[in-house]
């Protein structure tokens, strides 16, 4: 979880409140369901990119990695607070896939 001051959140909120409704908007005109994906992925790649350029200058092994743990960390947290419970709701109100119990015995025979 990214837990950074309030004033450095009151500063960053709006801008990216603003980004995200003009993606938002951008993806309702646009043809597909899932255009907002594209969209994202464009604004965070050109987000990132830009840091790297106007923090660090070039590019470096380091700064891979940094850049790179920082998206897989975000992915991470995303998945484990939203898409882990929507997960299990749908789990609950569909069923199981049924394979899935036997590896759960098979590991637990480990």
């Amino acid at each position: 979880m990214p837990y950074i001051p309030a004033e450095h959140r009151a500063e960053l909120d709006p801008l990216i409140d603003a980004l995200s409704a003009r993606i938002a908007e951008r993806a309702e005109r646009s043809d597909g369901e899932l255009a907002a994906a594209g969209l994202l992925n464009y604004a965070c790649t050109r987000l990132v990119l830009r840091l790297v350029k106007l923090r660090f200058g070039r590019v470096r092994y380091g700064v891979v990695a940094l850049v790179t743990g920082v998206l897989h960390n975000v992915a991470d947290e995303l998945y484990r607070r939203v898409g882990h419970p929507y997960e299990d709701k749908q789990i609950a109100r569909s069923g199981d896939v049924d394979l899935y119990a036997e590896f759960a015995a098979e590991i637990e025979r480990l």
